[in-house]
């Protein structure tokens, strides 16, 4: 019985990436890793969490992403941020307060829409 394992290419490159994730969630860390499948290693890896103006950067630490679950892959400028100038860092609690409310308000906006039709207004 032969069994064939992936072996990981380790990298001396130190390349900042930022990933889209299928779930939609965004990743960011430095390059350690890959294989042939896209699955990568990412050190220092933080989840970069974005509600309208505010933004989060979450540290996840060491990570391996599976390649199947990665959908866009780009690199970043290790000297520069590359954020506009409106928006604005805050704390963990605070993104996911922002997080709760526009869930909250999506789901109003459903219910509301939903009253509407049975209603028959437009």
């Amino acid at each position: 019985m032969m069994i064939a394992f992936s072996t990981l290419v380790l990298l001396p490159i130190l390349a900042k990436l930022v990933m889209l994730l299928g779930d939609g969630r965004h990743l960011l860390g430095l390059l350690r890793s890959f294989d042939q499948f896209a699955s990568i290693v990412l050190e220092g890896a933080c989840e970069r969490v974005i509600v309208g103006d505010l933004y989060c950067d979450i540290p996840l630490g060491l990570n391996v992403i599976r390649g199947e679950n990665v959908v866009l892959i780009g690199e970043m400028d290790m000297e520069k941020e590359e954020l506009p100038s409106h928006m604005t860092a805050v704390s963990t609690a605070e993104i996911k307060r922002a997080q709760k409310a526009g869930r909250d308000a999506t789901y109003l906006k459903g219910s509301m829409k939903n009253i509407m039709k049975s209603l028959d207004i437009d």
